[in-house]
């Protein structure tokens, strides 16, 4: 038997922390995992990919990105999927279809083929994304109690065409993808999300 992999995907600002927090509460059996991260390794690339300081060109954003998400798939995701558990991620291969495929203008087909192998070709069950508009997802960012990451930092334009991005993948895969209102309360996007599950 295999476990479940659910990921939740959106701008910066979206709510996907909230929503996250919600579904695990909702199940506490879930085992809730994020990109980059979740492994040590994985969580270094973060560190590397998060900061502000640093200079990284695309194709390198690209293939960090997917080096995270390669150790992720062999530490964590593989032997809890194998171990029948469902997983709760938020973000996964979709994240870099759209940030660096749209945003970064890769285009998905090259970041398509790069991340199934770095992941294998694991594909989740369901994908979660909370659509918003991107200057009220970036409206929401001002209030955070944290200093801004090097993609949050990215011009309007970046975020449009990331927007773009998802909106395109969840209207090519509409059986995997459940699209949420995230200018809604966090309880109605709560409640769409458990009905979605």
């Amino acid at each position: 038997m295999t476990g479940r992999l659910i990921t939740v995907e959106g701008l910066d600002g979206a709510g996907k922390t909230t929503l996250i927090d919600g579904l695990a509460r909702a199940h506490e059996d879930w085992h809730v995992l994020r990109e980059p991260g979740g492994v040590e390794l994985s969580e270094r690339i973060r560190a590397l990919v998060s900061d502000p300081a640093l200079r990284v060109g695309a194709r390198a954003e690209a293939l960090l990105y997917a080096a995270a998400r390669a150790q992720l798939v062999e530490e964590a995701l593989t032997p809890r999927l194998a171990r029948a558990e469902t997983v709760l991620l938020d973000r996964f291969v979709d994240s870099s279809l759209a940030y660096q495929g749209g945003g970064r203008g890769l285009g998905t087909e090259a970041i398509r083929t790069l991340n199934a192998f770095a992941t294998g070709g694991l594909v989740p069950e369901r994908t979660l994304l909370l659509r918003i508009d991107p200057a009220v997802g970036r409206a929401r960012l001002t209030g955070r109690p944290r200093a801004a990451d090097r993609l949050e930092l990215e011009p309007d334009p970046f975020f449009s065409e990331v927007a773009r991005a998802y909106d395109a993948l969840a209207a090519a895969e509409p059986a995997r993808y459940v699209v949420l209102d995230a200018e809604q309360a966090p309880e109605t996007v709560l409640a769409a999300a458990l009905a979605a599950l």
